[in-house]
């Protein structure tokens, strides 16, 4: 048998109203209380009758979330997490997969009549999309944005301390040569990695003895590693824009039959499922993905039901050590006599 609202309201040790005025959105509710009622939801695996709902307040019930790719475990654990929160409220998740705001899935959710409001992860084309959404009226949220006019709308991450987190470590250690490989630099988020990177460097009076470009790709990793072996001037430390640059870069190692960290300490970013499975375990910095998708959610549910939205705030993402960074070859030697 479904659980019912009654179910809800004794498992939360609240009244049936007050359950009712949390399915409802209800400003008139004690946080506490609306916690407590999510949890009991959680639990019981109850979901509202969001049709009745919807009808009822002349709503769709449902929240769109427009994304480029769900190759990536960051943005995967992302969306499970918004679909979680939004779920609590009695809402829908419909994704949309579109890597340009050019392709035909990007505009089919983009409608009044189809979403109560919409949810951006990671778009390179805010300048074209947000003005459209603001024509139409739906209210909307972004995760990383790039254009820096839309951050009072955007869940802020703290990259920029990310990659002053990942230049400190490697500083610390003992490390002079260090180099970074970076995503695009069309994303707002790659450059504040780099120059948080800089920035750590700067405060220990060292520089990058080089900077490079890419895509986030293993390709990218592999490519570059492959060609500074062949030109000799592997740096004794690297801090890769991503996790799957790193990949590329330890691939590349070990086909030459070198090792990490003995030959290169190697930091990367986002903590995807993989940086656990590799040989080492490669360090890197998380990004707080059940914050993100929590802000996001709360921000774009303040909009739409007329609530004041919460005020911004940046999250702080986190160097996790693992086993691909140590101390320089020579402190290795040293303490090895």
């Amino acid at each position: 048998m479904k659980p019912s609202i009654f179910d809800v309201a004794k498992r939360s040790g609240l009244s049936v109203v007050t359950v009712s005025r949390v399915l409802n959105g209800s400003g008139n509710v004690r946080e506490k209380n609306r916690l407590k009622v999510q949890q009991a939801m959680k639990e019981l695996g109850y979901r509202p009758n969001s049709a009745a709902q919807s009808l009822a307040k002349g709503k769709t019930g449902v929240v769109g979330l427009l994304l480029s790719t769900l190759q990536d475990s960051v943005f995967d654990a992302i969306v499970k997490s918004v679909h979680d929160e939004l779920a609590g409220h009695g809402y829908f998740l419909a994704l949309s997969v579109s890597p340009s705001c050019r392709e035909p899935g990007s505009s089919f959710l983009m409608e009044r009549d189809r979403v109560d409001g919409m949810i951006i992860l990671s778009p390179t084309w805010e300048d074209e999309l947000i003005p459209d959404l603001e024509r139409k009226g739906i209210p909307y949220s972004i995760i990383d944005n790039q254009n820096p006019a839309y951050d009072l709308s955007a869940v802020q991450v703290g990259h920029y301390s990310g990659g002053y987190a990942a230049g400190k470590h490697l500083v610390e250690l003992g490390h002079s040569s260090i180099a970074h490989l970076s995503g695009p630099s069309n994303y707002k988020s790659t450059i504040d990695r780099q120059n948080g990177f800089l920035k750590a460097l700067a405060e220990h009076g060292l520089e990058p003895v080089f900077i490079e470009e890419g895509t986030y790709s293993m390709d990218t990793g592999y490519e570059a590693a492959k060609r500074w072996l062949a030109e000799g001037r592997l740096p004794e430390a690297l801090f890769c824009g991503d996790d799957y640059i790193a990949v590329g870069v330890l691939n590349a190692l070990q086909e030459a039959g070198l090792a990490i960290p003995r030959d290169l300490s190697l930091v990367g970013y986002d903590d995807q499922n993989l940086a656990t499975l590799l040989h080492p375990k490669l360090t890197t910095v998380a990004q707080p993905v059940l914050e993100i998708a929590r802000s996001a959610v709360d921000g774009l549910l303040a909009q739409m039901e007329g609530r004041e939205a919460p005020p911004p705030v940046v999250l702080r993402p986190e160097l996790v050590v693992r086993e691909s960074t140590a101390p320089p070859l020579s402190d290795w030697k040293e303490n090895s006599v």
